[in-house]
């Protein structure tokens, strides 16, 4: 049995990405709120931000951990499975990893054990500059990060000599076209995600009456956050689309389900792309909305897939499907938000039993948006890993075989089981151990190590949380 190394290699890049993609958007969300807690306590000294910013501090310590383990394997990937891509590409993708390291992960790095080991052993000041810091540092790396992918979807500022990229323009190449709507949407995506993870948590704490006033305080800045923010990432999202469609007109054909290339296209809510057919099954459509959508113009001219080879399109259904997931999903916060808006004028947000338990289920929504995203954005960009310049057949490793990649991906499959249960081990105990009571600083206890933060027994954590 002969396995493809190239199809193998992308799904094993695709899991890995995946499963490491969900905690850096998780942690930049959350390191901005951390550093926001603990200006909130500088400034005012209220005791419930301090006891919020200590709580959050260990969770934000547990999905980092888990991101940086689940990361390292990536930067071995490159080597091991795309060679040919690391070669060609090493003259912008290497110094733009290294330029991550240097003015990002150090930083993080560095502040981190102030904002984890700090909490009554260094001024209030110095403990809420390190917070800052954190928190510059997840968006410096994500700027990096996201800039060297939208390279690979919009390549701009370098030449193509003898299967090796040379950069003519580092200014074009750091700001490519797709780049500044990338990154704008991915960092509302960050605070979306850690938005409804805190509302969520918050809400369960309120359903139990655990902390009330304190959870009160957080779930009314979340909602206010979620409110401003999810329907300003419909807008942000417009307008990547409307780029993506100048720049990468096929995956918005796949995007939207739409072989044939026609004005006044309609929007399909439903359908099955068939590429071998080269048709939709089972079409339900609305006439013309695709057009206006992402024309602007009911009568405005959509690409069709036909325009390039079957073997030159991205794998449709995928593409067509993932996107509407990550279209729901982004409508189901937006309602959430509205929702909220309208429980607070009439005094039920802290109150709406159906509510709280509605904003549990959401703080693992924003994830599967993520996820559906990415897919959108990677899948859509086959079979190019460098749009119409390097293709992944070109890319991978020559002397590569599909056993060789069958067995690592199982190895990859099994360690990231291991990180997952872990990591989830960890934070159950941190979010069933609720928040640290009100102490002096003096008898504040600090752990020697990220992961012990928590420290308690899930007993001991249950038998607390009946109590109350």
């Amino acid at each position: 049995m002969e396995l493809d190394p190239v199809i193998l290699s992308r799904i094993q890049f695709g899991f890995v990405v995946s499963f490491h993609a969900v905690f850096p958007v998780f942690t930049i969300g959350l390191a901005s709120y951390v550093a926001l807690l603990h200006g909130l306590f500088y400034k005012t000294g209220n005791a419930a931000w301090e006891r919020l910013a200590a709580f959050w501090v260990k969770v934000f310590a547990v999905v980092f951990a888990m991101g940086v383990v689940s990361g390292i394997v990536m930067a071995f990937q490159f080597g091991t499975n795309w060679s040919n891509f690391s070669y060609a590409t090493s003259n912008f993708i290497g110094p733009m990893l290294s330029y991550e390291v240097v003015t990002a992960f150090f930083l993080e790095a560095g502040f981190l054990g102030v904002l984890l080991f700090g909490r009554g052993k260094v001024p209030e000041g110095v403990h809420l500059f390190a917070a800052l810091m954190v928190s510059l540092g997840t968006f410096i790396s994500s700027f990096w990060i996201l800039s060297s992918n939208s390279w690979m979807q919009t390549p701009a500022g370098v030449d193509f000599i003898d299967g090796h990229f040379f950069v003519n323009d580092w200014s074009a190449a750091i700001f490519n076209a797709s780049f500044p709507y990338r990154f704008t949407h991915m960092a509302i995506a960050s605070f979306l995600t850690g938005g409804f993870v805190v509302a969520g948590v918050s809400a369960w704490y309120l359903l139990i009456g655990r902390d009330v006033e304190a959870n009160k305080r957080a779930l009314s800045m979340c909602m206010w956050l979620l409110l401003v923010l999810a329907p300003a990432q419909a807008v942000v999202g417009d307008m990547h689309g409307i780029n993506t469609l100048e720049h990468q007109p096929t995956k918005v054909a796949a995007m939207e389900g739409n072989w044939e290339t026609q004005s006044g296209a309609p929007l399909l809510l439903f359908a099955w792309p068939d590429k071998e057919a080269q048709m939709n099954h089972f079409e339900i459509a609305i006439p013309k909305l695709a057009s206006l959508i992402l024309t602007h113009d009911p009568d405005g001219v959509v690409p069709g897939l036909k325009e390039v080879e079957p073997d030159m399109q991205p794998p449709v259904w995928f593409v067509f499907w993932s996107f509407r997931v990550m279209v729901a999903v982004g409508l189901v916060m937006i309602a959430v938000a509205f929702i909220g808006l309208f429980l607070r004028r009439d005094g039920k947000l802290y109150r709406s039993r159906p509510f709280l338990q509605t904003l549990r289920l959401m703080s693992i929504a924003p994830f599967f948006a993520v996820l559906a995203g990415w897919f959108v954005t990677e899948a859509g960009r086959s079979p190019w890993l460098v749009y119409e310049m390097m293709t992944q057949q070109e890319a991978v490793t020559p002397s590569l075989t599909g056993w060789m990649v069958l067995a690592t991906l199982i190895g990859y499959f099994l360690v990231y089981l291991v990180v997952f249960v872990t990591g989830s081990y960890y934070l159950t105990r941190v979010i069933r151990g609720g928040m640290q009571p009100e102490l002096p600083h003096d008898d504040v206890e600090t752990a020697m190590r990220p992961l012990s933060a928590a420290h308690e027994s899930l007993d001991d954590d249950a038998s607390r949380t009946v109590r109350s």
